[in-house]
């Protein structure tokens, strides 16, 4: 009896902990391969991520959304194109470091979003970009998923990959995983299960908890996420002192991802988005630079009036010293 009683007591702990810690995916790829709708089609084809926004500065945004689903609470970040060349580094910088601070401690998996199609040699360049961008480490954590299904044409997935070597090679270095949605035509098709978004979706999920328990249970992390995470904690706990319990958990955290954003994103001044995505990764050349960089964060009571300014000349300064030792 008593054995049965523990046996539940750690069922229901641990319930509790996939209920209050998602399972955080992380969107990455090029702008207009369907990053957005893919994190639509997850969450059951609703209108959670903007797409085609009107407004040229919309198109660069990090946005993140939680939702359940199949009994799993899922957090999905969608990112701005960091693999794009066209997006001017003042829109993009502030975008990436959102999301750094959205997927901290790190996410349990990244999808790399490519899009069913020819191949040519801008894509692959693309391609080889891309996977210059991740470590060995992050790969582990890494699955393709190929939007525009409906490209296919009667064949799998699978077999589109074979097609292209840069493609094989990078679903190889993400442990063969990749799937297929259609972010249009699938929604309502049930010629055949395949052609199908629910169950491509569903065996999307599966894979990403066979990766995540191939990976120990743990989420992708390293130092630079680990310290976006240890000033959350450490702002929210300030937060929660000052608001004497007159601010929910809720708006503390999410004032706590603020603050944090902004610290961040004042240090970073003056680090291209290319070595911060490289750090994002793992990259070490990259993620040691960025460390070295990152320093003392100045507190918002510091920033003050006047105080922005001066961090960011500071900020500049630190960089042009670190990156000449």
């Amino acid at each position: 009896m008593q054995r049965h009683q523990e046996r539940q007591q750690r069922k229901q702990l641990r319930q509790s902990e996939v209920e209050s810690n998602p399972m955080r995916i992380v969107l990455l790829g090029k702008t207009g391969w369907g990053k957005s709708s893919a994190g639509n089609t997850i969450f059951g084809g609703g209108t959670e991520f903007k797409i085609n926004s009107s407004a040229k500065s919309e198109m660069y945004k990090c946005e993140a959304k939680t939702k359940d689903i199949n009994g799993r609470k899922l957090t999905v970040v969608d990112t701005p194109g960091f693999f794009d060349t066209n997006i001017p580094e003042e829109d993009l910088k502030p975008e990436l470091v959102k999301c750094i601070v959205e997927c901290a401690p790190g996410p349990h998996a990244f999808l790399i979003v490519l899009r069913v199609d020819r191949y040519g040699c801008h894509e692959e360049q693309v391609i080889e970009e891309i996977a210059k961008c991740f470590s060995p480490e992050a790969f582990k954590y890494s699955t393709v998923l190929f939007t525009h299904g409906d490209q296919l044409e009667g064949i799998t997935i699978q077999d589109f990959v074979k097609t292209n070597d840069k493609l094989s090679e990078l679903v190889e270095k993400c442990g063969g995983r990749c799937h297929v949605i259609d972010n249009k035509y699938w929604n309502t098709n049930q010629q055949s299960q395949y052609r199908n978004n629910q169950y491509q979706v569903t065996e999307l999920l599966n894979t990403i908890e066979e990766m995540v328990s191939e990976n120990g249970g743990e989420c992708y992390t390293n130092e630079l996420l680990q310290e976006a995470e240890r000033l959350i904690q450490a702002e929210i706990e300030s937060l929660r002192k000052e608001s004497m319990g007159k601010m929910s958990e809720e708006a503390i955290n999410k004032q706590a991802t603020e603050n944090v954003w902004k610290k961040l994103l004042i240090k970073l001044t003056g680090i291209a988005t290319g070595t911060i995505v490289g750090a994002l990764l793992g990259v070490a050349g990259a993620e040691a630079f960025v460390q070295s960089v990152l320093g003392k964060i100045p507190t918002i009571t510091e920033l003050g009036a006047g105080g922005l300014n001066t961090a960011i000349t500071v900020s500049i300064a630190g960089a042009i010293v670190a990156g000449g030792q």
